[in-house]
C-alpha cells in the first residue's frame, strides 16, 4: 500500500461519516461534502492503485 492508497481510504470513510452525520442532523450541505469527499477519495485511492501496478511493473 501506498500513501495515495491510504489516504484516499482515509478520506473516503470520512465523507462517508460526514454523510451520515448531514443526514442526522439534517444538513444537506453536509450530505453533499460528504460524497464530494467519498468521490474525492476514491479518486485518490484508484491514483494510488494505479502507482502500485506501474511500481510492479517495472520491478
Amino acid at each position: 500500500m501506498n500513501k495515495d492508497q491510504i489516504n484516499g481510504k482515509l478520506q473516503d470513510i470520512g465523507g462517508k461519516i460526514q454523510e451520515e452525520a448531514g443526514k442526522l442532523v439534517g444538513s444537506e450541505e453536509q450530505q453533499a461534502k460528504g460524497l464530494k469527499n467519498q468521490v474525492e477519495g476514491k479518486t485518490q485511492e484508484k491514483l494510488g492503485d494505479l502507482k502500485e501496478k506501474i511500481h510492479d511493473a517495472t520491478k
